[in-house]
């Protein structure tokens, strides 16, 4: 009766064993679900920012303590035994349960927040007036982080338009075009290598980064122009089912992108006065937005002031330039954005500028566009450039290179 009673409660399968010893750390099972997820040693470590020979002795000391190997290895090959199928998932739920006490543990503390504050603390101190400081202190802001070590970073030239290109270990294929924030006004490509090498890493292919014009040296349409370029010159160079990501004013760049290749049918004379060929522009296959900043109205915000609200204020007024905040291409929140391609919008709870992300998911689903729309509690903007310690963040990059990596695999299925 006993064992019937076992195998009714679903224990019958699982073999009792002495308690494991405390000398067990989460480390080791980190390194097990790192390799186990892989199933490739060199990944699993790349994954954990270790080397190879340090993981092999994190699952060595892991298998001595539990007393049974748990990875079957060959030369070619990794594979779960029965022992490794039994631990995974309950090593998964372990760990997911630490991080989410630690994360929550953090928040109630206030010490991620406190962080956070520090590292735009010198940002929003500057005067919206002296331009050249606010871009130093802006890629000062970026520049307190590094981009993951196995990331591989050159220098390209986009169709005339200098930047980066980042890619994971022994990734050929490069398919995301990431635009930049930074209010039209500031960023660069290199200051933020460590975003966009995370994204890399995360969706799992290569990243170009354009060093567009900025404003007020260069207001719209410049950057648009230098984004399509950069667009076309992946298109030139075999990218397919291309992904466009940007995080706050970037991804009003992003939109503007989208929309202007939607109209650029109707556009071949523009097209012929800026040196371009004279062919269809594919639409991406999808579009990954940070948090954005889409509205460049200064006017009728429904929410209460906000320390960087005159900096914002001020880059908006120089990227236009005089220009219609109204023009369809720079105003994606009234614009008709029929046709659009599949959109992630990830926003934070704390965000100043979260209501613009939901419009922008409603406004978009109301348009017959496929507007998927996570929320994170955090108390930041761009709150994805705090990916390297803000565990909400990194979850936010992961769901990110999913999204790109499911839709790339929906278009080459369709």
């Amino acid at each position: 009766m006993e064992d019937e009673s076992a195998e009714a409660d679903g224990a019958a399968s699982v073999v009792s064993l002495p308690q494991a010893p405390d000398a067990i750390e989460l480390r080791h099972l980190r390194a097990f679900v790192a390799v186990a997820d892989e199933l490739n040693f060199g990944r699993a470590a790349a994954r954990l920012y270790l080397s190879q020979p340090a993981l092999s002795r994190q699952i060595r000391a892991l298998e001595r303590l539990v007393g049974c190997d748990l990875l079957r290895r060959s030369t070619h090959r990794v594979e779960l035994t029965i022992a490794g199928e039994a631990l995974l998932d309950r090593a998964r739920t372990l760990l997911r349960d630490v991080d989410e006490a630690v994360s929550a543990t953090r928040s109630v503390g206030g010490e991620l927040l406190a962080r956070i504050a520090r590292h735009w603390e010198s940002f929003a101190e500057v005067s919206p007036a002296d331009l050249q400081e606010l871009r130093v202190a802006y890629e000062g802001l970026h520049g307190q982080f590094e981009a993951p070590p196995h990331i591989a970073v050159r220098s390209v030239n986009a169709g005339g338009v200098p930047g980066l290109l980042l890619t994971p270990p022994a990734e050929e294929r490069t398919a995301l075009l990431f635009l930049h924030g930074g209010g039209h006004v500031a960023g660069s490509a290199f200051g933020y290598r460590p975003l966009a090498g995370a994204l890399a890493d995360a969706a799992g292919t290569g990243v170009v980064v354009p060093d567009y014009r900025l404003a007020p040296e260069h207001p719209f349409p410049a950057s648009v122009q230098d984004a399509v370029r950069a667009y076309r010159w992946m298109l030139d160079r075999g990218a397919t089912r291309i992904i466009v990501a940007g995080d706050s004013s970037g991804c009003g760049l992003v939109l503007s992108l989208l929309l202007y290749l939607r109209q650029q049918g109707l556009r071949q004379q523009g097209l012929r006065q800026q040196g371009l060929k004279q062919q269809d522009l594919p639409m991406p296959a999808g579009a990954v937005l940070f948090c954005p900043w889409v509205d460049l109205q200064p006017a009728g915000r429904d929410r209460p002031p906000h320390e960087l609200d005159d900096i914002r204020d001020a880059a908006a007024g120089l990227y236009l330039a005089g220009h219609p905040a109204g023009d369809p291409l720079l105003s994606p929140l009234t614009a008709d954005l029929t046709g659009l391609p599949p959109l992630l919008i990830q926003a934070a709870t704390g965000d100043p500028l979260l209501d613009e992300a939901r419009r922008l998911a409603d406004h978009a689903a109301d348009c017959g566009v496929d507007a998927r729309f996570e929320l994170f509690s955090v108390d930041t903007h761009d709150f994805h450039i705090f990916w390297s310690f803000l565990p909400e963040a990194a979850q936010a990059l992961r769901q990110a290179g999913q999204f790109a990596r499911d839709i790339s695999l929906a278009a080459q299925a369709g």
